[in-house]
């Protein structure tokens, strides 16, 4: 019961992250270009400030229920008297999704914080160069989130 209740969390933050980049690249992101960069990269931040929060719980959230779930399949595989070896589609899942959070990082601590300087300061060229990275590398991560998706729903 509480395997299955850990992996229906660790998949609603996924599907809140993975569909929340999906959402900003694909639909946010076309809508608000019409808009003078003033009024759009202002908007932008504010909506990014407050997807990056949610997300970096999403991603502590992946990361807690995930290696949960690993830890107690291996436990009660040593208990079984066998040798645990992580299954590939773990393995892919795991490391990608390792290397999500990486990027994460990059995009929340570095990249944002130079949108937020532009924006603060009135820069838009910067702040567009800014926006450009972030959007560059959410784009990055949705396409690795695909892809642990797909070997999740294809490899198990």
């Amino acid at each position: 019961m509480i395997y299955a209740a850990l992996k229906l969390v660790h998949i609603l933050a996924i599907v809140l992250w993975v569909g929340g980049m999906a959402f900003a690249h694909f639909c946010l992101r076309p809508s608000v270009q019409p808009l003078e960069p003033p009024v759009r990269l202002r908007l932008l931040r504010d909506v990014m400030r407050r997807f990056f929060a949610l997300v970096l719980w999403a991603s502590m959230i992946t990361l807690g229920t995930g290696l949960w779930m690993i830890g107690r399949a291996a436990k009660e595989t040593v208990r079984a008297g066998l040798g645990f070896n992580m299954p590939l589609d773990w393995t892919i899942m795991a490391t990608l999704g390792i290397v999500m959070i990486l990027i994460f990082g990059h995009i929340r601590f570095a990249l944002f914080k130079r949108l937020n300087r532009a924006v603060e300061a009135g820069d838009w060229p910067a702040g567009g160069a800014a926006m450009a990275s972030i959007r560059a590398w959410v784009f990055a991560n949705l396409c690795i989130g695909v892809v642990i998706i797909a070997v999740a729903l294809l490899m198990t």
